[in-house]
């Protein structure tokens, strides 16, 4: 796919990203114009008839009883992107605000939220021109959307706030005078169209869901690593095992560890020992990791779902049909989001649990801290220190948001999701698994020096080849720090995931997207 037709294509998680990174170009096709102008005239209609509709000639939230005349409705439509930019904190990432904008031009392309086609249009130029607004990552509750968020986003449509442009954060009356620009002239509803929804927190989904599956796809390798430095069993991720119990997350992760553990001689070296059983970290990679690709699934699920659907308010059916009702509320994406936070804690969790075997130096062949030379050296003793700490800090994350519910807009909104929270902590837990992950690779690499001259499958030879051809053995103490950094860029990379790709032996029921 070169191109993706707003309003009109099936948009997912893979493709608003490749849009997001300039794989893909948005476009709008002569229907979805179409649609977007009957919906622009409709709202035209609304205003000459002077109907009441709420968000086209009335006040917003608690002031929604206070009517608003013509001659004062584009006045409405400024004031409420100004009054509701209030957010604090960071920015977001720029890659974060280019989502928010693609997912609110898929959803606006629609045809049922009353925008004009050069305001959509105005966005899409900024997408396909890199322009990103700067968002602050605090503010929102989740519903009436995203306001706050959303607010901030569209300030440069009226010619305020800033932007990302060409390696710098500028003013946006700096961007309109480097491009020649002007301000957006907004019609009744349109306000209201650009910050009702929950694209902050879809953005966050999106990222979350690509992450997400990047640490379940690296958690399985090291763990398999794992196994084999720590002379682990393959019988735990037999298909009989898991035929018993057919969950598909369980039953992905056996199979996909037991075809890395294939054609080991390390494994088979220890194939007769009179070891009973191993410890749950390594023998219940399946059930655990699997649990949290099943929470991936249900995530990736609802997120489509809502990357394809209309969620401002209220929804313009015809000039003489509007409805006022609740798609903007943020619960549908916020309690999933919540549960994914919780699945990547329990990966960083086992994780941690298998660095620590490795330390043990229990097993015959690994030395005590994975280094020969211990007392002089601390070995590999910190770095666990560090994933403890990271595991800590993820538990005490993983509070559902969702859980939580603050009345707003003088009890109008009396219910709020909370769910721009729920992903913006998942966001937090995931970059922590990550450094999590990466620590484990080191220990894991580490370890697997000492199975020489005995290989590994394929698969698992050529990770742990391309892991030292950036981080080399460790015979002394070094600044781990910067050992733990060269994993995680690994981790990044997702150079491993390639190397399972061109691997004939490789397959996977689970694909990404």
């Amino acid at each position: 796919m070169k191109e993706f037709n707003y309003g009109s294509d099936r948009l997912t998680t893979s493709v608003a990203l490749k849009i997001a990174r300039g794989q893909i170009n948005g476009t709008l096709t002569k229907d979805t114009i179409d649609r977007v102008n009957q919906s622009a005239q409709y709202v035209k209609e609304i205003t000459e008839k002077e109907t009441t509709v709420y968000g086209v000639n009335t006040g917003f939230g608690p002031l929604c009883t206070t009517k608003i005349s013509a001659k004062d409705t584009e006045t409405l439509q400024y004031n409420i992107l100004k009054s509701h930019s209030v957010g604090v904190g960071n920015p977001i990432a720029p890659e974060l605000s280019k989502l928010m904008m693609i997912l609110k031009v898929h959803s606006l392309a629609k045809g049922f939220s009353g925008i004009q086609l050069s305001t959509l249009e105005r966005i899409a130029w900024h997408i396909d021109n890199d322009a990103i607004p700067v968002v602050p990552e605090k503010g929102s509750v989740g519903a009436s959307g995203d306001l706050a968020p959303l607010a901030h986003l569209f300030l440069p449509l009226i010619g305020l706030g800033e932007v990302f442009y060409q390696g710098e954060k500028i003013s946006t009356k700096s961007l309109f005078d480097k491009t020649g620009l002007t301000s957006v002239a907004l019609g009744p509803k349109e306000g209201l169209a650009l910050i009702n929804g929950t694209q902050f927190i879809a953005a966050h989904g999106v990222e979350v869901l690509d992450r997400l599956y990047n640490c379940l796809s690296h958690a399985d390798i090291i763990g398999a690593m794992m196994i084999e430095a720590l002379q682990g069993s393959i019988k735990p991720f037999s298909p009989e095992l898991h035929a018993l119990r057919p969950f598909k997350g369980n039953q992905h992760v056996a199979n996909r560890v037991k075809t890395l553990l294939q054609d080991s001689e390390i494994l088979s070296a220890h194939a007769n020992c009179d070891r009973v059983q191993d410890p749950y970290s390594l023998r219940c990679i399946p059930q655990v990791h699997g649990t949290s690709r099943n929470t991936w699934l249900h995530l990736k699920e609802l997120l489509e779902v809502e990357l394809n659907a209309v969620t401002d308010n209220p929804i313009i059916l015809s000039a003489e049909e509007t409805i006022s009702g609740g798609n903007f509320h943020g619960q549908p994406l916020a309690l999933p989001l919540d549960y994914a936070a919780l699945a990547a804690a329990e990966l960083g969790n086992i994780s941690d649990r298998r660095i620590y075997l490795s330390l043990e130096g229990k097993v015959e062949g690994l030395p005590q801290l994975l280094m020969n030379d211990t007392g002089i050296n601390s070995g590999f003793m910190l770095p666990q220190y560090t994933s403890a700490a990271l595991v800590s800090e993820n538990k005490s994350l993983c509070f559902p948001a969702s859980a939580d519910s603050v009345p707003t807009s003088l009890g109008q909104e009396d219910h709020v999701s909370m769910g721009s929270i729920s992903g913006r902590k998942a966001l937090e837990i995931i970059g922590n698994l990550e450094h999590i992950l990466a620590i484990e690779l080191l220990c894991a690499a580490q370890a697997f020096d000492f199975r020489r001259p005995l290989k590994s499958g394929e698969v698992l030879e050529a990770c742990h080849a391309h892991t030292r051809s950036k981080i080399d053995h460790a015979e002394v103490d070094r600044i781990f720090s910067k050992d733990i950094e060269k994993a995680h860029k690994i981790i990044e990379s997702r150079a491993f995931l390639e190397i399972c790709k061109v691997s004939s032996d490789h397959h996977s029921s689970f694909e990404v997207y």
